[in-house]
């Protein structure tokens, strides 16, 4: 068992398990859900079954994107050094995805409180006779 399946962690990550994160990190209340699916879908996209990916297929509206998500803590990235047989330097950025943080984005997730389980308006409280004015 590795370390991802003893936290509970899938290995890839799911179109609803990244949705639901996108729309808890960003913004709880004002992301729609179609637009955190789509989202997720586009940066799916990129990454498939892998764990990473490097930078340089990205285009510049998909960075955009990749900060944001960076921001938010759904992604980090890395980068590798290497020496060319020339002597030269060569860096290598990637994208990641950080599994614990999606993992407490998802759990966030407070399910919707039916009628019963809410707290009543102030309101609600008042009988009929405080409604009226007085003559």
């Amino acid at each position: 068992m590795n370390k991802n399946q003893k936290e509970g962690c899938s290995e890839t990550l799911s179109l609803d398990e990244l949705t639901i994160a996108i729309r808890n990190g960003i913004d709880r209340d004002g992301m729609p859900d179609e637009e955190a699916k789509g989202m997720a879908q586009h940066i799916l996209n990129f990454f498939g079954y892998s764990e990473r990916i490097i930078d340089n297929i990205l285009e510049p509206e998909d960075r955009d994107a990749f900060y944001m998500l960076e921001d938010t803590g759904i992604l980090t990235t890395e980068r590798e050094e290497t020496t060319l047989y020339d002597g030269r330097e060569w860096r290598i950025h990637y994208w990641l995805f950080k599994k614990d943080r999606i993992r407490s984005l998802i759990n966030a997730e407070s399910p919707q409180m039916d009628e019963n389980e809410r707290e009543p308006s102030i309101y609600e409280t008042l009988d009929s006779e405080s409604w009226k004015r007085p003559a």
